[in-house]
């Protein structure tokens, strides 16, 4: 009968070389203490079916009671590792001061009544057994192993419905040893006198054991990933300390850094001067800035990126970690497509501005010839446009205040005034009158006054003019620019009152580049001179456009009107009578 104890214990020692054999760093602990317990376990089942005297046995019975204590507690935290359910430190803490203190009954056996009540020895059939009587403590140790299965199998269920990073195959193979070591407790009371079947319980689990480590090496994508850079050997790792003290590096990095051979392990290494100008000027960015943690390191023909990343250990940051890849064929083929990209680039850019040029010089001669046809209005095109120019340039100027910006954001909303709208609305100005192209000669060429009749002509141009414009920007890509010049055309003769046309908005209903756009064309049109009239001097130009503001104009743009004033003055002096 001892010879079945001993084949155990052969077996056991066996499957434990064979697991140190395949053993990885990256093996769960718990599993590792199973495969070290069992042969120790096993052994003690030997001594036991050995042993020739009281004392012997119960030394052996102690040591067998590891497993019961123990192994058991080992399974459980193996399970919930690999069923990655994260247990709390006072929670683990807590199973294990359980299990020793059961122990500590065990323990007592043969000097208290706590485990054991009595105990003596006998030989039966050459093997050495206890003839004992179970005490209360040994019924808590039930009570203890029933309570873990039933942690184990919640465990395996909650994962079974809800992880789905655990294989459904390894949490089977896990119930295994769990339930045969479960049954083998019990029913080892009910086998023949000297057979028990624990002994055989722990070799199973060790099978099985073996057979997950072997499935969970395939699940455990980051440590393979790793092993495949490192075995691949194309990517260098470069390890420091906080202190920046150097760790070590791979034989990858060290072909990039031939240096590093030279430097010992927990030195500091900024006085070599490659690793001042390259690896710790880059550490020192990183430090600086974390989002700063890409650099491209140059050495004959190739280009090397640079990762670094912070050094765990396990949860804990220990210091930097540097990834080294060779990135030469993307580097070059991004250096191609960059230079493509940008010849490509100034290709569109100067066909675009001619494009563009083109359609601005179609638009602006339009607009001349429809001023040539209005002979009250010579050089009116460009001299309003000249003056949208000076006001746009006042209300830049004011965005350096916070009175100025609070005021702009009234005239425009909080994102209106851009330098996209300041070019549009200059670029527009020339195209508020094309409109007038629609008026019969009879009307456009008069003289002197407008009847009502004529006049009621004459305001047609604004709507008509929205819709030339319209019509010739239909399809432009820039829809920003469409717009302003489309409402341009259209309200710059509105009124801040509601009494301009052609529909009568009031108020802030009128686009902020026609109420501009409305104080350029006043101020030019009473400064400048016209067949039916002679042009006012600029102080009762400037009178007539401040009784307006409020009335005619946006009061808000009064400021800059005002700002605005002595280089509109000036402009018109130079101008003379052209």
């Amino acid at each position: 009968m001892t010879a079945y104890y001993e084949i155990l214990f052969g077996l056991s020692v066996i499957l434990t070389l064979i697991y140190i054999a395949i053993w990885h760093k990256h093996f769960d602990v718990h599993i590792s203490l199973i495969f070290a317990f069992i042969p120790i376990v096993n052994l003690a089942y030997a001594m036991m079916a050995h042993s020739r005297n009281l004392d012997t046995a119960l030394a052996a019975a102690k040591i067998t009671y590891i497993g019961g204590c123990f192994l058991v507690l080992f399974i459980s935290q193996s399970i919930l590792s690999l069923c990655h359910i994260n247990v709390k430190r006072w929670q683990s803490v807590l199973m294990t001061v359980i299990c020793l203190g059961v122990y500590s009954f065990a323990l007592s056996m043969g000097n208290a009544p706590y485990f054991y009540k009595t105990v003596s020895f006998e030989i039966d059939r050459g093997m050495g057994r206890l003839i004992k009587t179970y005490g209360i403590a040994h019924t808590l140790t039930y009570v203890i192993i029933a309570l873990f299965v039933i942690i184990n199998i919640v465990a395996m269920v909650y994962s079974l419905i809800r992880k789905n990073d655990v294989s459904n195959k390894n949490i089977a193979l896990l119930s295994l040893p769990m339930t045969v070591s479960f049954i083998s407790y019990f029913v080892s009371k009910f086998l023949p006198d000297g057979i028990d079947a624990m002994p055989f319980s722990y070799v199973f689990a060790q099978v099985i054991y073996l057979i997950i480590v072997h499935r969970l090496c395939l699940y455990d994508v980051t440590d393979l990933g790793i092993d495949s850079l490192i075995k691949k050997g194309d990517t260098g790792f470069i390890s420091f300390d906080f202190d920046d003290k150097y760790l070590g590096s791979n034989e990858s990095a060290q072909n990039i850094f031939p240096v590093l051979k030279e430097i010992r392990v927990d030195t500091y290494p900024g006085k070599q001067e490659i690793i001042k100008k390259t690896i710790f000027k880059w550490l020192e960015e990183f430090k600086r800035d974390e989002t700063k943690d890409h650099f491209y390191y140059e050495v004959e023909d190739k280009i090397y990126l640079i990762t670094i990343r912070y050094l765990y250990d396990g949860k804990h940051r220990r210091g930097y970690q540097f990834f080294i890849t060779d990135d030469t064929d993307s580097r070059k083929y991004m250096k191609l497509l960059t230079n493509y990209n940008d010849q490509l680039s100034e290709e569109v850019k100067e066909k675009t501005a001619n494009i563009v040029q083109m359609h601005n010089r179609l638009i602006l001669g339009m607009a001349t010839m429809v001023e040539s046809r209005d002979n009250s209005t010579g050089g009116h095109i460009r001299r309003t446009s000249d003056v949208v120019k000076v006001l746009i340039d006042e209300i830049k100027k004011d965005e350096g205040s916070a009175d100025g910006r609070k005021n702009i954001r009234l005239l425009f909303g909080k994102d209106g005034f851009t330098e996209e709208f300041c070019k549009n609305m200059i670029q527009a100005a020339p195209m508020h009158d094309l409109g007038k192209i629609a008026v019969d000669d009879a009307v456009l060429r008069k003289p002197g006054k407008f009847t009502d009749e004529e006049y009621a002509k004459m305001k047609k141009h604004a709507a008509e003019g929205a819709r030339i414009v319209d019509s010739i920007l239909e399809g432009t890509e820039n829809e920003s620019f469409h717009k302003v010049a489309v409402n341009v055309a259209h309200y710059h003769h509105e009124r801040w009152d509601g009494s301009g046309y052609p529909e009568g908005l009031k108020g802030e209903e009128i686009p902020i580049e026609a109420r501009i756009m409305a104080v350029a064309d006043v101020y030019d049109a009473l400064v400048s001179k016209r067949v039916y009239k002679d042009k006012f001097s600029f102080e009762d130009a400037d009178r007539i456009m401040m009784e307006s503001m409020g009335k005619h104009f946006d009061k808000r743009l009064e400021r800059y009107y005002l700002s605005a004033k002595p280089v509109l003055e000036e402009y018109y002096r130079s101008m003379g009578d052209k």
